[in-house]
């Protein structure tokens, strides 16, 4: 179940908004793997997609899917960086 964080718990902002699958786990991904054990990378995404992509990466991946919220027109992922280097 996602935890309930506050804007300001989050390291690392990325904007995936107008990128369509797989982009904005692909962008994810590649940030995530540049941040330490711990810390919060915040996606905002438009592609109805996400929703499922980002959840599934992240379980698959070993980091944490923290929450999505809409926010306005697009929506808001929070992922927790795992200390698994996978990045599958």
């Amino acid at each position: 179940m996602p935890e309930d964080p506050q804007e300001t718990d989050w390291q690392v902002a990325i904007d995936a908004r107008g990128l369509l699958c797989p982009l904005p786990v692909l962008r994810a991904r590649k940030r995530l793997l540049s941040m330490q054990e711990g810390e919060v990378l915040a996606v905002r995404a438009t592609d109805p997609a996400a929703i499922v992509d980002v959840p599934h990466f992240c379980a698959e991946a070993g980091h944490t899917f923290l929450d999505c919220r809409d926010e306005g027109d697009s929506q808001l992922y929070l992922i927790r960086r795992g200390a698994s280097d996978q990045t599958s």
